[in-house]
């Protein structure tokens, strides 16, 4: 640090903006990652949906056999 011109070290020492940008750079890794990764995670994404969307269909299904199960039709005697 003794290398540095006199004007930076009062910069430097001074603390007041250190959070706001640590949480700019912690933004900045972010949005790197998620665009790096942009493929992998809407892939995963989109399997989400299609999985809850099939559980969805497939409790339906179970709903519709298991009413007619409890409440059977009317026989026509």
């Amino acid at each position: 640090m003794n290398n540095w011109p006199i004007g930076w070290k009062p910069l430097w020492e001074e603390e007041d903006g250190l959070g706001t940008l640590e949480i700019l750079l912690i933004v900045a890794v972010l949005i790197i990652i998620a665009i790096a990764f942009r493929k992998w995670i809407i892939e995963w994404i989109d399997g989400l949906f299609k999985s809850a969307n099939q559980e969805i269909i497939d409790n339906q299904n179970n709903y519709e056999s298991d009413k007619v199960r409890i409440n059977p039709p009317a026989s026509q005697n």
